[in-house]
């Protein structure tokens, strides 16, 4: 998806379907996108359970809305939001909303908002109901985008660890011995095997189908830019690659070639085996 720095945002949070320590990655994650001009938060500020809420709030200037939870059962918080995602649309200030929630019935206003032409971005739990997920332009994982945060803190932290356990290392000859017992610690990373999610095959096969020329071969873009109208959810990162390219490249049933043409070279892809 394009990233326009120039495009305007509004950020609507679904307190109740959302985690507080997920906003500074949210937050980090749509500055690629553009500039978020309006921030809400949606929820009972007077429930105990809203207390983890308040710091990250304030932090980070956005704007909490009170909605009491009027009958037990009911959630008021899901129709709060929606009638200000229709008031916001009809200002025509916004290029595209934010919807951060895992509660698909936030499904037909993503629905609303992509027809009045706006670009719906959602952000929620891998658990989030593929309805909801699919009436978004995009739909990023908080798993994803967090684990990105946490890898990147822990780095320092080792790096950190590394240089403290060297110093106290150093035996009489002034050599430095380094010694890690951060190694111990560190939480173990979920490697996900690409080239053995059948649902990822048939993604790309489709993919190269679609954007491929008479010889077979795709442009790599082509094929970007097809994947995500079929699956709002994909994301390389998903994959622990930062980029398509990466992950295409680490595909066994995928050739890759440069071509050289008019404007440079570009990368070009087929799948190995058309039988599949």
């Amino acid at each position: 998806m394009n990233i326009n720095e120039n495009k305007r945002f509004a950020l609507l949070i679904d307190a109740d379907n959302a985690q507080a320590k997920a906003i500074d990655a949210i937050l980090t994650e749509a500055a690629r996108y553009g500039d978020v001009t309006s921030r809400r938060c949606y929820g009972d500020w007077t429930s105990p359970q809203s207390k983890s809420w308040k710091e990250v709030l304030n932090k980070h200037a956005i704007q909490p809305m009170q909605q009491f939870a009027y009958t037990v059962g009911k959630n008021a918080t899901d129709s709060a939001l929606i009638i200000d995602a229709m008031d916001l649309l009809y200002t025509s200030k916004f290029d595209g909303f934010f919807l951060v929630s895992s509660d698909s019935d936030f499904t037909k206003l993503a629905t609303r908002l992509r027809e009045a032409g706006l670009e719906v971005i959602g952000i929620g739990r891998r658990s989030t109901p593929e309805a909801f997920r699919a009436a978004c332009n995009k739909f990023i994982f908080t798993e994803t985008i967090m684990e990105d945060e946490i890898s990147a803190d822990e780095i320092k932290q080792s790096t950190k660890s590394v240089e403290a356990s060297a110093t106290i290392s150093q035996n009489s000859n002034n050599t430095i011995c380094p010694t890690t017992k951060n190694d111990k610690n560190k939480q173990s990373v979920k490697i996900v095997d690409p080239s053995k999610d059948t649902n990822l095959k048939k993604l790309i096969k489709e993919a190269i189908e679609s954007a491929s020329e008479e010889d077979g071969w795709a442009n790599l873009g082509g094929v970007g830019s097809y994947i995500p109208r079929v699956d709002s959810s994909f994301d390389p990162r998903n994959y622990n690659f930062p980029k398509l390219g990466k992950l295409i490249r680490s595909l066994d049933y995928v050739e890759v070639q440069q071509k050289n043409i008019d404007s440079g070279s570009n990368t070009y892809i087929r799948f190995k085996d058309s039988s599949n």
